[in-house]
């Protein structure tokens, strides 16, 4: 059986160039739809992902060093609360401190 792509401990992605991506995208929106993972080639450098959206996912990815950490184990900090407006401090930085 040749070219058989089996899934197990290795999960093969399948990449595709932006022409194929342009040229055949409901095709391949039908394979995310059914759980494929696709990576996006500008010539062969991977550029970008296509994965299937999931409604319970969160937006907010957290990753630990600590094992078992769960998300709801990880406590976000509380915001906080300054008398400054950030985004002129932002524009002063990016001004050079001027």
């Amino acid at each position: 059986m040749k070219d058989m792509t089996t899934r197990d401990y290795h999960i093969v992605m399948k990449r595709v160039r932006i022409a194929d991506l342009k040229a055949r995208l409901s095709a391949h929106l039908r394979e995310v739809r059914e759980g494929e993972v696709i990576t996006v080639l500008d010539r062969d450098t991977p550029i970008a992902r296509i994965v299937p959206h999931r409604e319970a996912e969160s937006l907010l990815t957290v990753r630990s060093k600590r094992r078992g950490a769960t998300l709801q184990s990880l406590r976000l900090p509380p915001p906080l609360s300054v008398d400054v407006d950030v985004v002129e401090l932002l524009l002063e930085d990016r001004r050079g401190g001027r």
